[in-house]
């Protein structure tokens, strides 16, 4: 399956009139993007620019697409239906690009679109929920979470995917019942920050540890590090657990934890705790390269997604047109991670923009 065959699959929201396929502006817009693009204007430049290149993997019968028939697409397009096809696309080129399933940890976290907000609306930016592969560093599903629901968009992205043999990682946001249930049905385990959104739940978790915590026998880990100006000590411990059974409780919870952290920088030390409920009892030592793991979803994932293609700039704010181009930018930047050349994504993206063939490497990748 390559991308036209893919992608073919979704519904065209154009009536019989239109004069373009959809397939042929999609795989315009995902080119554009992966050499700079943001917007629709950039787009048609960018096709303009590269028109020869582009027919030697679609027909372009009747040229290049206007900014107004791109624009009017994306707009239009069903974002289920396009977030669909992105999974079934990541699975053929997961086995093309010689990738793993999804297994080890992935980790649930919402990003707002900052800039993609209706007039009046700029105090509730949307906001796209991805589920990120730890390990790989892909996007594996995301959706758009309606009217800011971010709880409910991690849900619904989670039961596009399987994942067994995967540890769900998520905050304290996501600790309540219907999550703890959507990572079991789909066969993985989960690790879940506990907050007050919680009140019982953190009361009976927290006496259980600070009874273990005073206990000779319970066994602690403890890490140290120093880099970038800063001193970071962590130390954490693992204990069975037994929820009283309520209507709320978290579906196969076995156990809570405790992380501990302390961070010096110049005469400044602060102290943080954080609990966490899981659905397998794990070594100390795992749980604390667990918890830190769950932060490379903003380290390579909402920070690539800000600095490397603009996103918080993006200005796209009609109809699904925010969720479309979301997708579309997740998309590159798993096609830029994928190829094998051994540099920065940036430089990747820029030699696409200025070469030809290396344009051509990256979308015969794709393929």
């Amino acid at each position: 399956m390559d991308f036209v065959e893919v992608f073919a699959e979704i519904p065209d929201p154009r009536d019989f009139t239109s004069q373009y396929p959809l397939t042929e502006i999609l795989f315009i817009a995902l080119a554009a993007v992966l050499c700079g693009a943001g917007n629709c204007t950039e787009m048609v430049l960018f096709a303009k620019a590269r028109v020869d290149l582009l027919r030697q993997f679609i027909p372009l019968e009747r040229g290049v697409p206007s900014h107004d028939t791109f624009s009017r697409v994306l707009r239009t397009l069903d974002p289920h239906a396009f977030n669909a096809a992105f999974m079934r696309f990541m699975a053929a080129f997961g086995e093309q690009a010689r990738l793993d399933q999804p297994c080890g940890q992935v980790a649930v976290d919402g990003k707002s679109l900052k800039r993609a907000y209706e007039k009046g609306c700029a105090h509730i930016p949307p906001m796209m929920v991805s589920v990120f592969a730890c390990d790989t560093f892909m996007s594996l599903a995301q959706t758009m979470a309606d009217k800011g629901n971010e709880a409910d968009a991690a849900i619904a992205a989670l039961e596009l995917l399987s994942l067994k043999g995967c540890t769900v990682t998520a905050d304290a946001l996501h600790c309540h019942r219907r999550m703890t249930k959507a990572v079991r049905d789909g066969g993985g385990d989960y690790v879940i920050s506990i907050k007050g959104n919680q009140s019982k739940l953190v009361a009976e978790a927290n006496a259980a540890l600070d009874a273990a915590a005073a206990h000779r026998s319970t066994r602690f880990h403890q890490t140290e590090d120093q880099a970038h100006g800063r001193h970071e000590v962590r130390r954490a411990f693992v204990i069975p657990f037994f929820q009283t059974p309520s209507k709320n409780a978290l579906v196969d919870l076995v156990a809570v934890a405790r992380v501990e952290r302390w961070r010096t920088i110049g005469d400044k030390t602060t102290h943080q705790v954080r609990c966490y409920a899981l659905s397998r009892k794990m070594p100390a030592e795992e749980l604390l390269k667990t918890v830190r793991r769950h932060w490379s979803i903003e380290n390579h994932l909402h920070w690539q997604l800000d600095v490397l293609l603009a996103e918080d700039m993006a200005r796209n704010r009609k109809q699904n047109g925010p969720a479309i181009l979301a997708i579309l930018r997740r998309l590159a930047l798993n096609v830029l991670r994928a190829e094998p050349q051994k540099i920065p994504l940036n430089h990747k993206r820029l030699m696409a923009r200025w070469n030809d063939q290396e344009l051509l490497r990256l979308i015969t990748h794709v393929q």
